[in-house]
């Protein structure tokens, strides 16, 4: 069902509704500052699977986690590199997912991770509401592997269907593009390994040039795809 979520006033009840869909397990489509995201509690294995079912995909393909504040990163990730903290400073909310190590403690399965975990705090007032409520949401772009990026509520219906519990539509997608994603697993530097709404020369600026690794992957044909657990971009964006 498709819940209106474009005004502060009165998303309440659309919120509501999405709150106890990630609550009970369900999949759920929301606005975000690149492109709609579909994705569930990240907490709940069987919920993770059902996203990654919703779109056709497997466990080698592990969705990037929502996140409200730059402060759940230390509840999620280990060892990150100060560069990469800077970067999160400079650019959340926004449209920068960086890949750090996954606390290995976590009670959660996003699939075949190896270790690693994609963190992005999107730059959308509703959004981010929702995910204050939820906690961190394993959340992919809302779309079919393989088919373009949903930039309306729309767009991902026709797509996802009936495998997704609530909509929620806030009109079309702000930026319309995926984030950049920037890996922060390696202790000799950071790489960037897709472009995205973040340039390259806007982390330079951050964190100065020394601190990036030769990035082969960074090219503007790879915005249509999303972060994989090796960390190597594949498939779809968020």
């Amino acid at each position: 069902m498709i819940y209106p979520c474009s005004d502060p006033q009165t998303w309440g009840p659309s919120l509501d509704a999405a709150v106890h869909a990630v609550e009970r397990g369900q999949v759920v489509v929301l606005p975000t500052d690149t492109v709609y995201g579909v994705g569930a509690d990240a907490f709940q294995p069987d919920a993770v699977a059902a996203v990654l079912a919703a779109k056709g995909r497997g466990r080698q393909m592990p969705p990037p986690v929502l996140i409200p504040d730059v402060r759940t990163v230390d509840g999620l990730a280990i060892d990150v590199p100060e560069p990469a903290r800077a970067l999160m400073d400079a650019f959340w909310p926004g449209a920068l997912t960086v890949i750090v190590m996954a606390q290995p403690s976590l009670a959660w399965d996003l699939g075949d991770t190896h270790g690693t975990v994609a963190l992005r705090m999107p730059d959308h007032d509703a959004a981010l509401a929702l995910l204050r409520r939820t906690g961190p949401l394993a959340v992919t772009s809302a779309n079919l592997t393989g088919s373009p990026a949903a930039t309306t509520v729309a767009d991902a219906e026709r797509q996802l269907g009936e495998s997704v519990a609530v909509y929620l539509d806030a009109g079309d997608s702000p930026l319309g593009q995926a984030s950049t994603i920037v890996d922060a697993t390696n202790t000799a530097g950071l790489r960037i390994v897709r472009a995205g709404g973040v340039t390259r020369e806007a982390i330079i600026d951050v964190v100065g040039e020394d601190a990036l690794l030769r990035s082969p992957g960074a090219d503007p044909a790879a915005a249509d795809q999303e972060p994989s657990a090796d960390p190597s971009p594949e498939a779809d964006p968020e």
